[in-house]
């Protein structure tokens, strides 16, 4: 005990005197919180520039063009009578679609003849492309209806009558859990989450890799203790301690940019504490092994840049390949991310993300007993050098 509270004191003091590790430990994750809560802070999009072909030129297509621009997702900043060049158009303007509204619209509504209104979607980014698309679809899919129920009564039907013929079955669409479609609340915790983890295995892989290659690890650890246990744990301290206030930030960000609240701290709190030990735990074996600090640093940074990509939080998990679900299975982003998404979101138990937490307290078993080989192995390579030294 006493050993580990001279290396804790030792730890603690290496930690804060390294001031660049300081402030990229405490001062990252706060200023991409930041930063990340000030991008996606609407959590929606709104007026999507698009741009409206109206060859027809009519009182319709005017209440089609109407339509369009007072939904809150889109604005039509361009009204044009001709282009023969769709996709100049799109560039020119940076607009995510264009509409067009063929010649003799109105005329081929009123003989019902079905006349096609063509929409151009630039898909060169998805995500936009999605939300200007259902935006389109919904204010189209309104008008349309309404020109067929005024249709049904002119010839004479009830408009009581004229809306069942047009629908003949109800849809009720329920949104569970992210009710509003909250692009901010579906990408916060996982973004923050990703910085945490990076800051985490930065900081842990330069804490022995660092010492072997400045030459200060046999005679700060290894002539204190021949523990492995001890120095791991001494190594992995300052982390433990100062990720407390990092997380309670991010909680309080929470209430700064108006996302959802943790419920249960208590839960957030058990699975917040499996996800750092088992980051740290994974750092620390690493930074063992490898000797070089930048090798160190390197090897640990393209294990986890991937780790949002293939954790399964935006494209399911099953539809990748093997090798990558191993990948994804090894970085303890993978079962927190779906056990933070479940709490925070559809309000489960500790039981219900039980799975997860088994996952990461194999994740923390696994790399604390491979760290704890391979910090005796060192400890005892520096001893035989301090011993020749000698």
């Amino acid at each position: 005990m006493k050993n580990f509270l001279l290396l804790l004191k030792r730890e603690f003091g290496m930690f804060f005197r390294n001031k660049a590790l300081l402030t990229v430990f405490l001062g990252a994750p706060i200023a991409y919180a930041l930063i990340i809560g000030s991008v996606y802070k609407s959590g929606k999009t709104v007026d999507l520039p698009i741009i409206v072909v109206d060859r027809d030129n009519t009182p319709m297509s005017q209440q089609m063009i109407e339509m369009l621009d007072e939904n809150e997702g889109l604005k039509v900043i361009k009204v044009v009578a001709e282009s023969n060049d769709v996709q100049s158009e799109m560039i020119e303007n940076k607009a995510p679609a264009v509409i067009v509204i063929p010649d003799r619209f109105e005329a081929s509504l009123l003989q019902s003849r079905y006349p096609e209104v063509m929409i151009y979607c630039n898909t060169t980014n998805m995500l936009t492309a999605n939300f200007a698309t259902k935006a389109i679809q919904t204010s189209l899919g309104t008008f349309s209806a309404g020109i067929e129920m005024k249709g049904l009564q002119k010839r004479g039907m009830p408009a009581a009558q004229a809306i069942t013929k047009y629908e003949p079955f109800k849809q009720n669409f329920v949104k569970v859990f992210n009710e509003t479609g909250n692009y901010f609340n579906f990408m916060w915790p996982a973004i923050l989450t990703v910085v945490l983890q990076q800051v985490i295995l930065l900081v842990t892989a330069l804490s022995i890799a660092q010492e072997v290659q400045n030459n200060t690890f046999g005679i700060g650890i290894a002539k204190q203790t021949s523990s492995a246990i001890v120095t791991v744990l001494a190594k992995v301290a300052p982390v433990w301690v100062l990720s407390i206030p990092t997380i309670g930030i991010y909680y309080l960000f929470h209430v700064l940019f108006n996302a959802p609240l943790p419920t249960e701290i208590f839960n957030f709190a058990v699975i917040s504490s499996l996800f750092v030990a088992a980051v740290s735990f994974l750092g620390i074996m690493i930074s063992a092994l490898i000797p070089d600090a930048l090798k160190a640093t390197q090897y640990l940074m393209l294990m986890s840049a991937p780790g949002f990509m293939i954790g399964g939080y935006t494209w399911p998990l099953e539809a990748m390949s093997v090798p990558v679900q191993f990948l994804a299975s090894i970085l303890p982003l993978t079962p927190f991310l779906e056990a933070f998404k479940a709490l925070l979101f559809e309000h489960a138990s500790l039981n219900q993300v039980q799975p997860q937490m088994v996952h990461m307290i194999i994740q923390i078993v696994v790399y604390f007993i491979i760290a704890i080989i391979l910090v005796k192995w060192r400890i005892k390579r520096e001893q035989k050098k301090l011993a020749q030294v000698q």
